[in-house]
């Protein structure tokens, strides 16, 4: 991880927010919840993914000599894992059972496996609060009756996984998928009063590409424990955070804040 002068860490004064960066490629549907946003508070949003998935082949795959007839429920932390489970499925012409259990980070996740299979409600499974331990309260009912896949990236860490070696799960993780850093010099030349991390490896490609970034009162946010730990052992101030028992989602960290930096004085 890149370091930054820890004279970043200083507490950041609070201003009007007018232009916000999603690291996060822009929403495929006009009825996200991140346009509702903006016009809420009449703020400009602009979507640049400082990162992208790339699939890993069958080939890799079956280097990792993982049956996936052996797994009955499979663990799902993001919409990356879910195309990429299915899509490894697919290429390794391997039929899903209609019993597979899935447990989801989070309800959107949930509500994403439509895309693959019939949604059945005594089939998947979701984190009531969008955190890793509220899901894994979740799978403390099936910890001694199942064997869980836990699809992963090759090169980044989830939070997870060590939760479910310190309850003693039967998991493997399977790395499906690697994250490759996008070129964002150009968008970094742009100033923005917000700037919103959903992955440690989006932090790393902002120092990657300005390694002398300085964040000179923009407000940082972080989705997630392991990129809220990325974000500051950066040296950066974390200024929003999601999920949080008051937000779930990042919208909802966002109109948190604008509500308090756009107010009417």
């Amino acid at each position: 991880m890149a370091k930054a002068a820890k004279s970043q860490s200083k507490i950041i004064e609070k201003k009007r927010v007018e232009h916000i960066l999603i690291t996060q490629p822009k929403p495929e549907s006009d009825k996200s919840p991140y346009y509702d946003l903006a016009k809420k508070h009449n703020v400009a949003l602009e979507f640049y993914p400082f990162i992208r998935v790339e699939g890993l082949n069958a080939k890799e795959f079956r280097k990792q000599k993982l049956d996936l007839a052996e797994f009955p429920a499979v663990i799902l932390v993001s919409r990356n894992a879910v195309d990429h489970f299915f899509r490894i499925c697919e290429e390794m012409k391997f039929k899903v059972s209609q019993d597979m259990k899935y447990f989801c980070a989070t309800e959107a996740v949930a509500l994403y496996l439509q895309k693959f299979i019939l949604y059945r409600k005594r089939k998947v499974f979701f984190s009531p609060d969008g955190t890793s331990e509220g899901l894994v309260d979740v799978l403390m009912k099936y910890k001694d009756r199942e064997r869980f896949m836990l699809p992963v990236s090759e090169n980044t860490k989830n939070d997870l996984s060590p939760l479910l070696i310190e309850k003693g799960f039967n998991f493997s993780e399977a790395v499906l998928y690697r994250t490759v850093s996008n070129d964002v010099d150009s968008v970094l030349k742009k100033e923005y009063d917000v700037i919103v991390f959903f992955s440690p490896f989006s932090v790393d490609t902002l120092f990657h590409n300005d390694p002398k970034y300085k964040q000179n009162g923009t407000l940082i946010g972080a989705f997630g424990h392991t990129t809220s730990k990325a974000v500051e052992d950066a040296g950066l101030k974390l200024a929003i955070k999601a999920p949080a028992p008051n937000a779930p989602s990042m919208v909802a960290a966002l109109d948190k804040l604008l509500a308090e930096t756009n107010k009417e004085k």
